[in-house]
């Protein structure tokens, strides 16, 4: 499946943010002790939004 230099580009970028929002949502869910919970919700959300993208384009 190749992909355009500005597609892998956009996908790296919402990678980062993606990642900079679950280390924030870490910090605030902390104190909660869900942590692995959440990351594993979020994980799941990728997954499923990635394949969501790549089927329909």
């Amino acid at each position: 499946m190749r992909r355009s230099r500005n597609e892998v580009a956009r996908w790296r970028m919402s990678r980062q943010v993606q990642r900079r929002r679950a280390r924030w949502l870490e910090g605030q869910s902390r104190r909660y002790g869900r942590m692995h919970a959440f990351r594993h919700m979020v994980g799941q959300q990728q997954r499923r939004s990635i394949l969501f993208i790549t089927q329909h384009h």
